[in-house]
């Protein structure tokens, strides 16, 4: 799920009605998930299911791209670009999109990293570089964040069926993750990349159905899209600016990402990753406009369901739809990452049976907070402000630095994360208004710090 922001907003608030829907969304996830399950390739061998390759092939542009654009359109990320639609009109999708910058940073920097620095992962680079404690640091970053992407996608699913804490959430939670796991456990990273194509192509269909529908009514028209909003700080720019920002650093701690920057050539790999960049944020700006839609109806609450609601019980169930396939091309992909972190990065058990035995172990390990209070958990997740000590690591990859350097950047990041999380942050060094203010000169401070940090222990040497 979503962690680009600490945007803690819940749909159960506005969940669906059962009655008449029940069965067409039960159908929805059981039918699509038994779909793909029949679909996915059958991992035979390790290659196949870690790394992704099919009759000694590594995955092309199209299929990479694609794989990228989706395993980042999650279930809630897709909502809060509605839901900034609503409140700041376009500038709020333009906004949000500006993480999608996230992919060209990577795309380039891996690539440099790959061809001229001759690695073939990030842990190689970082034990290479800073030290195999460096490289367990960072692991636990990464393991904590696919650990809150189990979780955090599902709950998203339950609140279709159910308000938090009812029967039938709980068994939409339960029911969507083991039919998702099921697939993923066939296939590996295989199954991951080509369900993920498959479930781009209906997120593009549905996507194109949902806006046909907006842009049918008679008072809108893309004039009313393009003059929404004001740009300015208080209304939007707060939030684009701090994506800009955490772009630098927030995709090296992403495993969904990073591990499709290693199974493909370096030059397909950046191509591929530039187009997801643009083609990525075209799609939140895109699904922006049914927020944009909202505010012109003067609808309250969260944009895309009152849309649905608005259209009929055909719009409302693709839109449900949409979000069974936002939710299940991360969570597939999250089990994949976390079976590959174990396996491969940190060599704990390279066969797939390990594999398979560690994507069930983080479903069941990351569906439990679901059963005790899982908000209590957003003050701890490693959100991206946290992990900004992670741009100069990465920006400078090829400039020397003592060991020392990786931890006093990583530290600091993680200092002023809590400062965001714990709203303790010094208001005088918030230079504008608005909502993300505080947001975005957090992490304006904390990266000058982090790299002044990591650059000292140079300078000093020197």
């Amino acid at each position: 799920m979503n962690n680009f922001l600490n945007i803690a907003f819940h749909l159960s608030e506005s969940s669906f009605p059962l009655g008449r829907l029940g069965w067409a969304q039960w159908a929805l996830i059981i039918v699509s998930s038994l779909i793909l399950f029949f679909l996915s390739p059958l991992a035979k061998t390790t290659d196949q299911f870690f790394k992704a390759v099919s009759n000694r092939k590594a995955p092309n542009t199209f299929v990479l791209t694609g794989s990228l654009i989706i395993s980042w359109i999650f279930a809630k990320s897709i909502t809060n670009a509605a839901n900034l639609g609503l409140d700041f009109g376009i500038v709020g999708g333009v906004a949000y999109a500006g993480y999608y910058l996230s992919f060209a940073v990577a795309g380039i920097l891996i690539y440099q990293i790959r061809t001229k620095g001759g690695f073939k992962s990030i842990h190689q680079f970082l034990t290479t570089k800073f030290g195999k404690g460096a490289m367990a640091i960072f692991s636990v970053l990464i393991a904590i964040r696919l650990f809150n992407e189990v979780w955090s996608n599902t709950m998203v699913i339950g609140s279709y069926f159910g308000d938090t804490g009812t029967q039938p959430y709980y068994i939409a939670i339960i029911v969507f993750t083991v039919l998702t796991l099921a697939y993923a456990i066939k296939g590996g990273l295989s199954s991951s990349i080509f369900t993920d194509v498959i479930q781009m192509v209906l997120f593009s269909i549905l996507l194109i159905v949902i806006l046909w529908h907006v842009f049918s009514v008679e008072n809108f028209s893309v004039k009313d899209v393009v003059t929404s909003g004001t740009w300015s700080f208080e209304l939007g720019l707060n939030l684009f600016f701090a994506a800009i920002l955490q772009s630098f650093s927030y995709p090296f701690h992403d495993p969904v990402l990073t591990d499709r920057a290693f199974i493909s050539s370096p030059k397909v790999t950046r191509k591929s990753f530039l187009l997801a960049s643009i083609l990525g944020a075209l799609c939140i700006i895109l699904f922006s406009i049914i927020g944009v839609y909202a505010e012109t109806q003067g609808m309250k609450g969260q944009a895309a369901v009152e849309v649905g609601k608005a259209f009929g019980i055909v719009i409302l169930l693709v839109i449900n739809f949409i979000m069974i396939t936002s939710a299940a091309s991360t969570l597939d992909s999250t089990f994949s990452s976390f079976s590959k972190l174990l396996a491969i990065d940190l060599k704990i058990g390279k066969n797939l049976t390990f594999g398979r035995f560690s994507m069930a172990t983080i479903a069941v390990l990351g569906t439990l907070p679901v059963f005790f209070n899982a908000e209590i958990l957003s003050a701890t997740t490693i959100s991206g402000t946290m992990v900004i000590g992670l741009t100069p690591v990465f920006v400078f990859w090829n400039v020397k630095v003592p060991k020392i350097s990786f931890y006093l950047s990583v530290i600091c990041g993680l200092v002023f994360g809590f400062l965001l999380v714990f709203e303790i942050f010094p208001k005088s060094l918030i230079f504008t208004e608005g909502k993300y203010a505080d947001l975005l000169w957090v992490n304006i401070w904390g990266i000058l710090s982090c790299i002044t940090f990591y650059i000292l222990p140079k300078w000093i040497k020197k």
